[in-house]
């Protein structure tokens, strides 16, 4: 439910704070005091379109905050899960208006898109008027009434489930049977294709390990012969290392009678003798680096010509030739054994479509059963509306060779407005106050299901009065034990029922220089005295305080 609303700067509105409580509350006032005005603002905190003429004259931005207490797992909460917003229980719709026609949208102080608070916002509120056709237009909207009204939220979800298995399985045979169309078409080139690249056998990263080990091989060809050289000179039959030996064994014999002479000397020499071993034992390894054989070379260059040549012909990278022989070898699999899989799928299809046709047959059988159920409550509260000679009437139309994720049925809401008539779709049929009197009496039938937790009916009782105002007062009273509603009403009827009376009014501000619009919770005396404005008119007589305090008594 809406537990308070707050409006800086919008239109005449500098800044209000309202805290509504459960029940029904009625805002009252003369024309002209700003009830469009709040209603406007609500609606822009709900996603509703952005004006820069909401703007209040002098003011850079606009801003209305609307902070709901929701119960836990309504469908609002799952609209924030799939934006990625926090669920902190209490949840706040803030919507910026700036003056030069750019909004910002928040939800609990994040920000959103306008479309995921429109989204949120119709999950919470629902706001009604005679020319308000948003909850009526749209015969999705009718079809998820009724399946509100008889509890088919589960029966609508196993068959939206049926649907898109019945979805995924067309799909896939669909794209089996083109792929074996196409494989068909093409089924010499891939015979021959594929047996080629079978023999050819290229290997992921093959290219650029042949290519690195030729390079290895052609540069170490060019330096054998120096590191050869090399090798000969440290360790072959000119190295100094058996000269070197020779002499520090001499030396060590000396070094007995002056250590402190040779040992320094000695220590060197074996150093030199250690390097140049350790330089050796590395030209070796490079020299057995080098040798290959010249036959292993012609070996790579005929296969990096063989891999290039593939990749030229079947223009494709030679690293995309793997993953192209693959592909090539699966189509000529599908082309041997797609007839058995294409019957596979060919069965699993029908099996789908034939659980979904059960399961949508069976759930038209029981709409059509909730739709006379529900003309029936319908039908039972037009009368103290004074439509007792209208007939409501749900109309379901079943077509088979139309189905869709809710199933076979389109639902729409008709009427009959005088006997004899010719009935038609309710927003064609209906002038506007008795479309709104239509309205409250769907409303009132689908009080617990189906519905927004916040009702907003602005003026829907214009053009009626007496026993009518009464009527819609008394009905609007027994919805609010359901939901909460709030309801703008020039009907004293329907404000004697409230249970929170708000009076809108303007103020003159700086000596009458400009105005403000403003909202009072009335309390007990100061009901009677708006209940007998509004009975009365502008001068308010004792016959109209005495007329407000019998209707207040009445609806007490």
């Amino acid at each position: 439910m809406l537990a308070r609303l707050s409006i800086r700067d919008i239109v005449l509105i500098e800044r209000l704070d309202i805290e509504f409580a459960t029940g029904l509350a009625v805002l009252t006032g003369e024309t002209g005091a700003g009830k469009s005005i709040l209603l406007d603002a609500f609606a822009l905190a709900l996603g509703g379109r952005g004006d820069a003429g909401l703007v209040r004259h002098g003011a850079e931005q606009g801003q209305v905050t609307a902070v709901f207490d929701i119960p836990k797992n309504h469908p609002a909460t799952k609209i924030l899960a799939e934006n990625g917003l926090d669920d902190t229980g209490e949840m706040i719709l803030r919507r910026v208006q700036l003056a030069d026609g750019r909004t910002r949208a928040f939800i609990n102080d994040q920000s959103i898109s306008v479309q995921t608070l429109k989204a949120v916002g119709a999950a919470l509120v629902e706001i009604h008027g005679q020319h308000d056709e948003r909850a009526l237009v749209d015969a999705a909207t009718h079809r998820r009434l009724l399946d509100a009204f008889a509890g088919l939220e589960k029966d609508v979800a196993a068959v939206e489930a049926l649907w898109d298995a019945r979805r995924s399985a067309n799909t896939a045979l669909g794209e089996h049977r083109a792929d074996m169309e196409r494989a068909a078409r093409e089924a010499d080139y891939l015979r021959h294709a594929s047996d080629e690249l079978k023999r050819l056998a290229p290997k992921d990263g093959e290219e650029t390990s042949l290519a690195h080990r030729r390079t290895t091989m052609m540069q170490g060809e060019k330096i054998a012969s120096d590191l050869r050289e090399a090798q000969e000179a440290v360790g072959g039959h000119h190295s100094p290392v058996s000269t070197l030996s020779a002499a520090v064994r001499r030396l060590e014999r000396r070094g007995v009678n002056s250590p402190a002479l040779v040992e320094p000397a000695v220590k060197a020499i074996d150093a030199a003798i250690n390097a140049l071993e350790e330089a050796d034992q590395h030209l070796q390894a490079a020299l057995a680096a080098t040798d290959f054989d010249p036959s292993e070379l012609e070996r790579i260059e005929e296969r990096l010509f063989a891999l290039r040549a593939a990749s030229r012909k079947y223009s494709t990278p030679v690293d995309g030739l793997a993953a192209l022989a693959a592909r090539y070898a699966a189509d000529v699999v599908l082309i041997d054994a797609g007839a058995s899989r294409l019957k596979k799928l060919e069965q699993a299809a029908i099996e789908a479509d034939s659980r979904y046709a059960a399961a949508a047959k069976k759930l038209s059988l029981v709409r059509q059963k909730s739709a006379e159920k529900l003309n029936k409550a319908v039908n039972a509260e037009l009368a103290p509306l004074k439509l007792e000679r209208a007939k409501f009437m749900t109309q379901v139309a079943t077509d088979e060779a139309t189905p869709g994720p809710q199933g076979f049925d389109r639902v729409e809401f008709w009427v009959q407005t005088n006997p004899g008539t010719k009935p038609g779709p309710m927003m064609k049929v209906a002038s506007g106050g008795e479309l709104s009197r239509f309205l409250l009496a769907l409303k009132v039938v689908l009080s617990d299901r189906g519905s927004a937790p916040t009702l907003v009916f602005d003026e829907i009782d214009t053009g009626v009065g007496g026993a009518v105002a009464d009527a819609i007062g008394g009905r609007l009273a027994r919805l609010a034990g359901k939901v909460q509603v709030m309801a703008v009403t020039h009907a004293p009827q329907v404000a004697a029922r409230a249970d929170q009376h708000l009076l809108i009014s303007k103020d003159a501000l700086d000596k009458g220089k400009r105005v403000a619009t403003r909202v009072n919770a009335l309390a007990a005396d100061h009901r009677r005295e708006e209940i007998a404005r509004m009975l009365a008119g502008a001068e308010i007589t004792a016959e109209a305080r005495a007329a407000a305090e019998r209707l207040l008594k009445a609806a007490s």
